[in-house]
């Protein structure tokens, strides 16, 4: 099957041009021309990547990729007419996978799609070719070493933030922001509890293995090689 991009921008006449390159070289397309549609469809009809503008008329991207991530790893591509580093640091940050600044190629930003497409899998591949972790969103679980783990609403939501950005480090700050219903309601370490929740129920699977990295006075981050 074709891989489906959902291309969310307000002006039809880029619309047309990213439709254009896209499908020229192989994808389906799925075109939306505000925000606030993009969570219903994409949980209705699954999607494989995202190339949101900053700019919409009804909602901030940054904010809709925020409210994304609360439910969904879909890899983002970000548009935005402001080049300036402070967005795009922050863009990064909030759980964007690249970011385009407008004029652009077509054929640069369909290099851009393939390429975060080819990095952003939900496995993680073995030196044995069993994935370390799969996900499946539907059902909202997550298996290690193709054992399903039973995991809580937060620790679920924590360790597909990390398989979908290994080695990325996520401060407690960014995690609680990412992961957490009223991230102003809850303490930092909740974080770190949560962690070692999570933690001791890898080990029961793979003992001798601990799959997620400390950062001392950073965060934390997931392996990229297992």
């Amino acid at each position: 099957m074709k891989p489906k991009i959902l291309i969310v921008e307000d002006e039809p006449a880029i619309t047309d041009t990213i439709q254009y390159a896209l499908e020229t070289d192989g994808f389906d397309t799925v075109t939306l021309s505000s925000g606030m549609s993009v969570i219903p469809l994409i949980s209705e009809n699954p999607v494989d990547l995202i190339v949101l503008d900053i700019g919409l008329p009804d909602i901030n991207g940054l904010e809709l990729c925020k409210e994304i991530r609360k439910v969904h790893t879909i890899p983002i591509i970000f548009l935005t007419a402001r080049a300036d580093e402070i967005d795009r640091v922050v863009g990064l940050e909030i759980g964007a996978d690249d970011y385009l600044t407008k004029p652009f190629s077509p054929r640069e930003l369909s290099a851009r799609v393939k390429a975060v497409l080819r990095r952003t899998q939900h496995t993680l591949p073995s030196p044995l070719s069993v994935p370390a972790f799969t996900v499946n969103e539907s059902k909202r679980r997550i298996s290690y070493f193709e054992k399903i783990l039973d995991l809580s609403h937060y620790e679920y939501k924590i360790l597909k933030t990390f398989i979908r950005r290994p080695g990325h480090v996520y401060s407690r700050d960014q995690l609680m922001d990412l992961v957490w219903d009223e991230p102003e309601t809850s303490m930092d370490r909740t974080v770190d509890a949560h962690i070692k929740n999570l933690r001791a129920k890898l080990k029961t699977v793979k003992p001798d293995m601990d799959p997620i990295v400390t950062h001392r006075g950073m965060g934390y981050s997931l392996k990229e090689e297992l």
